[in-house]
């Protein structure tokens, strides 16, 4: 009973540790890539029920749109947040700081192009920008969160 106990107070060494923060980090960018998926799926089916979604309006004709432009741009930011936390003093900061500015940027073609696509609506465009604002919030929030480093 006391090597268990021993055992179990023993500290991790720093390459154990890192490795622990690697792998922490890791599901916890899957978990971020997969709920950004899945709440922007959610925000698609539930803008279908109030917008009626032209199919020539290639953007929301089916929901693999929302998934394939939500999972890499959602990839991309877990791949930037690990390089920020690796090099940036501030990493969340830095992080919300350039997903706000992307998310500016992306909201561009939504006033300036998506209006000239055939089949395009107001509402239709209105499901589009609510999209980027969802996956937004879930990203930032997820990875500025759930990534801190834990209080032990």
């Amino acid at each position: 009973m006391s090597f268990i106990a021993s055992s179990s107070s023993s500290s991790f060494t720093p390459g154990e540790a890192r490795a622990s923060h690697k792998g922490r980090f890791a599901l916890i960018g899957l978990a971020t890539v997969v709920a950004a998926v899945f709440a922007n799926v959610l925000v698609y089916f539930i803008g279908g029920m109030m917008v009626a979604y032209d199919p020539r309006f290639l953007i929301l004709s089916n929901v693999s749109g929302a998934v394939i432009f939500t999972l890499a741009p959602a990839i991309v930011a877990v791949l930037l947040y690990a390089i920020l936390q690796r090099f940036a003093r501030h990493p969340a900061r830095t992080f919300t700081i350039i997903a706000a500015v992307v998310f500016v940027v992306t909201l561009i073609p939504d006033f300036t192009y998506t209006p000239t696509l055939p089949g395009s609506t107001g509402g239709q465009t209105v499901v589009l920008m609510l999209m980027h604002l969802v996956a937004a919030a879930v990203i930032v929030g997820m990875l500025t969160r759930l990534t801190r480093p834990q209080s032990r």
